[in-house]
């Protein structure tokens, strides 16, 4: 018997990409957005910062992760057949690219195109007498009372430096000649960017800058010798022992406070930093000197999400208004449901229609009980609003909060009080698993008795980020899974142990058998008639049993069509994997967050969407729900008038190689965003209404 003579660990890293290394050049594929010249200028200075705060929960959720690892000498290795420590070797170098190429990008594209766009950045000696006299007002009256310096010697201990809080190192030396260190962080109570007054121009200088030429007044009497600054970001991952709390809610309060103390992950420092202020910081912090970063300042370019607020809309993307299709426009919108079910396609449609029919359940006498999971609702929410009114008119209103919704735990907390004091059954999540699934249930008094009527959605109850980002929803109130998702609640409010339903796909008992089973079915298909075609989007694609069942599908001839935004850890270095499947990274104005999947399925077509990647965390350690579709006519457009779309983007689209490698997108051809913005705004159709603008054959080759 021939044996496959490559050894294990450079087999592993044929069939898969390491997780990690896929995730950095999705970041990567976000900072490039901002180098390219289709978008507004204040819309690519958005693409730095969002490409360094991502960067920022990549450091503190999984490099910590890989150091704690290392720390606790586990030598398992990843799919790909890398230890953590491997990991920490690769990703290190790649981190530091990126950090510099984003002040690279934003030195020498963004900041001369502003200035010749009329916004400066500029250093205090380019301001003028009268700027520099207000700006120094302004420090004395807005800054230096909220400002603690902290010094560091036998009677000071070396400070707290919090997670993500950009600091100054300074070095001083009093009257008699004595060295001396504090540390003066920049205040994050104010903007980082300052407005210089008397300027004509939108003109801003950095509140670093103005900190330390104004660091006389923090230590009179003492010479300054030296000031640098540098950033620390901490470990953020904190465990929630779920089956030791015996209080949710006390237990997520609790990690949020130990949040604050997690150990360090990274240290940023300029290139101007002394060794023995670099060494200082190593052994007081402490951190691996292997994660110093050294960049050019400033740090923290989050930050320049600040200039986005000025009021220069030919700098921005212009704004849009979500269409009401017709249907949603009548009044009752129960009636509606009843008569149709309704796909609806955020942002391109609007997100009212289901705020609405919140509203119009808490106003409704024939609505007897309304329940629903909130994940990240935002801290003004009309949908929590909707709850409170619904119980306050005595209705039974049964609401699941995932507290461990990672870094909004603190705004689920307080809509959790607030729900429950308006006689809101509250139920706080589940032991060991996170609630991510997208639903809501309202039970009314119809003519013919009882009926529910069911959303099922992609993205979180959440009208703002409706506007920013894709995503689906279903609107029905078919029996089958409206009982689905009434089970479902009894799961996640009581003590149901029900793991299949007759309709829904639900994680974490039948989303990746229900997946890996439809893929074997279209090779199944595919031997038998040929025409094998499976389309899938999603966020991430990191499951090994989906992509070893898609690798499978692609080699017996299936064609696959992939929509990853982010991670992949699916190759193409295959030939007969490449011949076969295509996957595309989507970027552009809105963020991607939508899940579809297709299957042609011998003709009888299959589509779902829902809430789950394909992901071990989503399909082993999260409450998710797919959900088929089942409205032929809406599967259609689904395929036809949606996917199909998608599958045509040129402009937004990263094709991924089969050397792993991402091709840049063209500056000029189809672009879905922007085509989908126009069938929205009816200025000129993108399709023909009902029969669409693919063909079946189109579809199909």
């Amino acid at each position: 018997m021939l044996r496959d003579a490559t050894p294990p660990r450079e087999a592993a890293a044929c069939r898969y990409f390491n997780r990690e290394l896929s995730w950095l050049q999705f970041n990567q594929r976000v900072l490039n957005e901002a180098k390219r010249s289709r978008h507004p200028l204040l819309e690519r200075v958005k693409f730095v910062a969002i490409s360094d705060t991502n960067l920022d929960e990549f450091l503190m959720v999984r490099v910590s992760g890989l150091l704690e690892q290392v720390q606790a000498r586990v030598t398992d290795l990843s799919p790909d057949g890398m230890t953590p420590e491997e990991q920490l070797a690769a990703l290190r170098p790649a981190i530091l690219a990126v950090m510099r190429d984003q002040r690279t990008c934003l030195r020498e594209q963004l900041l001369p195109a502003l200035e010749v766009a009329g916004v400066r950045l500029v250093s205090l000696d380019q301001v003028g007498p009268g700027g520099r006299a207000a700006l120094d007002r302004y420090f004395e009256q807005e800054v230096f009372p909220i400002c603690t310096p902290l010094g560091f010697d036998p009677g000071h201990p070396f400070p707290f430096i919090s997670n993500l809080s950009v600091s100054l190192a300074v070095v001083l030396e009093d009257p008699e000649g004595n060295r001396r260190f504090a540390r003066v962080k920049i205040p994050t109570v104010i903007p980082r960017l300052i407005p210089v007054p008397g300027e004509r121009e939108s003109t801003f200088v950095w509140l670093d800058e103005l900190l330390v030429a104004n660091l006389d007044k923090l230590f009179p009497g003492m010479a300054i010798r030296e000031v640098h600054p540098f950033r620390v970001i901490r470990n953020a991952d904190v465990q929630i022992q779920d089956l030791e709390a015996g209080d949710l809610l006390e237990s997520v309060q609790a990690s949020l406070e130990r949040r604050r103390f997690g150990s360090v992950v990274a240290l940023q420092i300029t290139p101007t930093m002394p060794e023995f202020l670099r060494t200082l910081l190593i052994e007081k912090l402490p951190v691996d000197p292997a994660d110093v970063y050294t960049i050019d300042p400033p740090l923290g370019l989050g930050a320049l999400m600040e200039l986005t607020s000025i009021n220069r809309a030919d700098l921005k993307d212009p704004p849009f208004h979500p269409r009401v299709p017709p249907l949603l426009r009548e009044s009752d919108l129960f009636s509606v449901i009843r008569d149709h079910d309704i796909l609806l396609h955020h942002p391109f449609d609007s997100f009212e229609p289901i705020v609405e029919l919140l509203q119009q359940a808490a106003a409704d006498p024939a609505v007897l009980a309304v329940k629903q999971t909130l994940y990240r609702v935002g801290a003004h929410s009309p949908v929590v609003e909707a709850l409170l009114r619904a119980a306050d008119r005595g209705k039974q209103v049964a609401v699941l909060v995932e507290l461990k919704a990672r870094f909004d735990e603190e705004n689920n907390i307080e809509w959790a009080r607030a729900l429950e004091r308006a006689g809101v059954h509250v139920t706080y999540g589940l032991l060991g698993l996170k609630v991510h699934a997208k639903l809501l249930l309202i039970v009314r008094r119809d003519r013919e008795g009882l009926r529910r009527y069911v959303h099922i959605g992609t993205g979180n109850y959440n009208p703002t980020t409706a506007r920013l980002y894709s995503d689906l929803s279903l609107l029905t109130c078919r029996p089958e899974v409206a009982a689905d998702v009434s089970e479902l609640f009894n799961f996640l409010t009581g003590y149901s142990r029900q793991t299949s339903y007759r309709k829904l796909l639900v994680a974490p008992y039948s989303i990746r058998k229900g997946i890996i089973d439809r893929i074997e079915r279209e090779i199944a298909h595919h031997h038998q008639a040929g025409g094998g075609h499976i389309i899938m989007k999603m966020n991430q694609l990191v499951d090994v049993a989906c992509v070893d069942a898609l690798r499978r599908a692609a080699m017996a001839g299936v064609r696959v069509d992939l929509i990853v935004r982010g991670i992949n850890v699916l190759p193409r270095n295959d030939p007969a994997v490449a011949a076969n499947l295509q996957l595309r990274s989507i970027l552009g104005r809105f963020l991607e967050h939508s899940r579809a999947y297709y299957f042609r399925n011998g003709g009888e077509e299959e589509v779902w969407i829902g809430s789950a990647d394909l992901m071990p965390r989503n399909l082993d350690h999260r409450v998710e729900v797919l959900a088929p579709v089942e409205d032929p006519e809406l599967r259609r457009l689904l395929r036809d008038e949606l996917l199909a779309l998608y599958l045509r983007d040129e402009r937004g689209s990263y094709l991924l190689e089969p050397d792993g490698s991402y091709r840049e997108p063209p500056e000029t051809g189809f672009d879905v965003q922007e085509a989908l913005l126009r069938q929205a705004a009816a200025e000129e159709p993108v399709l023909t209404p009902l029969t669409g603008a693919f063909s079946r054959e189109e579809i199909d080759t």
